[in-house]
């Protein structure tokens, strides 16, 4: 198709005014080979994030905020696209090095692969406890693999764990192949529509990659009752979608908080040293993790306040 852009960034934001300052920039330094369009879905924000956007170049299209869902606004962004390849980013990842998107498409050129993400790793700013969250995580890994089912595998025959291992997904920064997300779009979840839709795509034949030379900054310091919500919101999702019951009561909750405890303190012995300050918050913040994890193994809402289930980013 003549003028079809290579590529099609999307980009759905919130008053993502301070996050724009530093994304903005890193993207217009990154050197993309072909034609590249840019489009956002902005929930009604009330800062500079539409003038910020239309500024760079972006095609920002507006919402109602209640409209916004992570599925389905994606899918709309993706409806809007024109690009061989679809680039999901949030408002607040951070891309490092100018061929991060080129390095984060490469693995597209096996046209098994139906989507890539990038690995994750933190700001340099971030505090010893933020940062080990990331750094633990499977995203952060620093080896490049590709994941798919053995032949005549199904998702179903798997266990639980292997399942979830297998499907770990993001959309924080992940480049997608336009004709396969039209034809298995995003499933609407309020949460974890990324690893549901990994899992639908995996049980379809397809695989999935991960790019470690495409590294991002992405970190998120919660306070206690974000932890316990997000927790929760991820148990409960695992529940939902897998079958896995993460903390299904007291002894899984402390094996838990010991384990988390006992890593912030062997990372922070590998950093080079103790912050007793973070030290003291450990158990605190792996605690409210962990009660997260046991209320939504149980169904259970949060009971401290009505915490937003929505995200963006």
């Amino acid at each position: 198709m003549v003028n079809q852009p290579r590529l099609s960034v999307l980009l759905p934001t919130l008053n993502g005014e301070d996050d724009l300052q530093r994304l903005l920039p890193a993207l217009a330094q990154q050197e993309i080979e072909g034609l590249v369009e840019w489009l956002a879905v902005d929930s009604s924000s009330r800062d500079g994030t539409k003038d910020l956007l239309e500024a760079a170049g972006f095609q920002v299209h507006v919402i109602p905020r209640e409209e916004f869902s992570h599925g389905p606004t994606r899918n709309l962004l993706a409806s809007r696209a024109r690009g061989e390849f679809l680039l999901f980013l949030t408002q607040d990842a951070l891309h490092m090095g100018s061929d991060c998107i080129e390095q984060l498409l490469k693995p597209l050129q096996n046209p098994s692969v139906a989507a890539v993400g990038a690995r994750l790793v933190p700001h340099p700013s971030d505090d010893p406890l933020t940062a080990r969250t990331v750094l633990a995580s499977p995203e952060s890994s620093g080896l490049a693999d590709v994941r798919e089912l053995s032949p005549g595998q199904a998702m179903g025959d798997l266990k639980p764990k292997e399942a979830i291992q297998l499907a770990r997904f993001h959309n924080v920064a992940c480049a997608y192949r336009a004709s396969v997300l039209a034809r298995w779009p995003f499933p609407d979840e309020a949460f974890g529509e990324d690893v549901a839709w990994a899992a639908l795509v995996l049980d379809a034949g397809q695989s999935l990659a991960h790019a470690p030379l495409a590294e991002v900054r992405h970190a998120h310091r919660y306070s206690l009752v974000a932890a316990i919500e997000r927790y929760r919101l991820d148990a409960a999702f695992l529940r939902r979608n897998f079958g896995l019951r993460v903390r299904p009561g007291p002894i899984s909750m402390l094996r838990g908080l010991g384990h988390e405890v006992r890593g912030d303190w062997v990372h922070m012995r590998e950093q080079g040293g103790i912050e007793w300050g973070s030290m003291l918050r450990s158990p605190f913040l792996r605690g409210a993790m962990v009660l997260g994890q046991f209320l939504g193994t149980r169904g259970w809402n949060l009971p401290v306040g009505g915490a937003s289930t929505r995200r963006y980013s």
